[in-house]
């Protein structure tokens, strides 16, 4: 068992809020991408004169992993860090309690104020939050970023040429597949479940809630609204940013050479060995054959190269050759979206969802997606600004990567991509939100039908 934390409720920053009015946004946050894709609803609240403050598990809480809240400018809203710590199942049963003890905390001190949590993408907090705050008040939450499902080209065959692979993937047909990545499908499924509120980023997103019983709209409101996906927020937030050191700086390496392909797996599925391996020897490849590489090891990356023992193999490859870089994870997300933007990135390798996204909007560097699914399919089949590579072979994967970086028709496809996440996205969704707080945020049956409730007659559902 991991060592337990405390929760923590910061009681003048929650005053601050909860005073202000008779309803209050609570934004979640979780993980590194929460912080800057939830970041842009706190200033927009404020632009409304919505009272709102931040609700954070504590998942992601030291220097490194927890940079984003103080980079975003959102660390001193954090009214409340559950302290959550440990394995998922450790988590989610963290979260349960937690969450029922801070709404008691809520119900005791602010009874007549409406609290209305706003989760994000696919994280534990995504799947476990709404549920753990629907049992402890009778209440549902509202879903940035909702409707993620996976989908995967029907036809895809190993043995194909790179041509063939990326015109099945950019012009064949496509099927729902869910089974990765794992745990986070899981969670963004779930977690639709208990939100009142879906914020899909595309169409295809509100299709995939309508198919499964979702409504649209009830009693004239609508429920499943377009609006975009922030991160197209936190890029324009750091489009400028005033930074102390370039990331040049920091990798003088990065600038020396260009053309380099940037390496970033996490997912649980890649970290399987015959997986894993393959990327690792394609990236080996990939440097063998000339190429300026980036690999950068992350907490799970790192564990996994230690236990198949490919860890001193890539420290070797870095002492060794001038065009290899082997990084720990990057601090500041302004830095990855500097190199990104910066001309001197061919391409981002990588397994990440917000990472398909972000690069549908930078046009500088190609998005190649390691993974044999995706939840962010419309990258592909839409925008052509995205490539899937599954690591089923070493020889694979480099060979595919070296196609696309040698085939200028379809590096110039997919730089032309169309954008497709929209923009101001966290203003949007919260003037959507303040447009709504006089609605209940749950429903009973005969409610969606248009039966009045007895509004004389209150009691424990429970």
């Amino acid at each position: 068992m991991s060592e337990p934390t405390e929760m923590a409720v910061h009681d003048d920053r929650l005053a601050d809020q909860m005073e202000r009015g008779d309803y209050v946004l609570a934004v979640v946050t979780a993980t590194k991408p929460d912080f800057y894709k939830q970041a842009p609803l706190v200033p927009a609240a404020d632009e409304r004169d919505l009272p709102c403050f931040v609700l954070h598990t504590g998942q992601h809480y030291d220097d490194l992993l927890g940079h984003g809240l103080a980079e975003y400018g959102i660390e001193d809203r954090v009214a409340v860090d559950l302290g959550i710590r440990g394995d998922l199942s450790e988590k989610t049963a963290q979260v349960m309690t937690r969450i029922k003890r801070f709404a008691e905390v809520l119900d005791d001190r602010y009874p007549e104020t409406t609290v209305l949590p706003v989760v994000h993408g696919d994280t534990l907090a995504a799947g476990v939050v709404p549920q753990a705050w629907m049992f402890a008040t009778n209440q549902l939450v509202a879903h940035n970023e909702a409707g993620l499902r996976g989908m995967a080209p029907v036809s895809f065959d190993p043995s194909d040429d790179p041509e063939t692979v990326v015109a099945r993937q950019w012009d064949g047909e496509w099927e729902r597949n869910r089974a990765e990545p794992f745990p986070e499908q899981y969670d963004t499924f779930v977690g639709s479940a208990a939100s009142l509120y879906h914020f899909a980023p595309t169409e295809l997103n509100r299709q995939h809630l309508r198919d499964e019983g979702y409504p649209e709209a009830v009693g004239g409101s609508e429920r499943i609204p377009v609006v975009g996906n922030s991160v197209v927020d936190a890029i324009e937030m750091k489009k400028d940013a005033d930074l102390d050191e370039s990331v040049f700086d920091v990798y003088p390496a990065l600038e020396e050479r260009d053309d380099w392909i940037r390496v970033d797996v996490h997912r649980r599925a890649n970290l399987l060995p015959e997986r894993f391996e393959s990327i690792v020897a394609a990236v080996v490849g990939l440097v063998e054959d000339g190429h300026n590489v980036n690999f950068v090891e992350l907490n799970a990356t790192e564990v996994a190269l230690r236990e198949y023992g490919l860890r001193e193999k890539l420290v070797r490859l870095a002492e060794e050759n001038d065009n290899f870089l082997f990084t720990g994870l990057w601090k500041k997300h302004a830095h990855v979206y500097e190199f990104l933007e910066s001309g001197q990135c061919f391409a981002e390798l990588t397994d990440s969802g917000s990472m398909q996204e972000e690069l549908n909007h930078i046009d500088e560097a190609l998005c190649l997606t390691a993974r044999f699914n995706t939840d962010r399919p419309e990258t592909v089949f839409d925008a052509n600004t995205n490539l899937l590579v599954p690591p089923v072979s070493g020889e694979f994967v480099r060979e595919t990567v070296e196609y696309v970086y040698e085939d200028d028709r379809t590096r110039k496809r997919m730089t032309e991509g169309p954008d497709l996440y929209g923009s101001d996205v966290g203003e949007r969704i919260v003037d959507f939100l303040a447009e709504r707080r006089d609605e209940n945020p749950f429903e009973w049956a005969h409610e969606r039908q248009g039966y009045a409730a007895d509004a004389d007659r209150e009691f424990d559902y429970l």
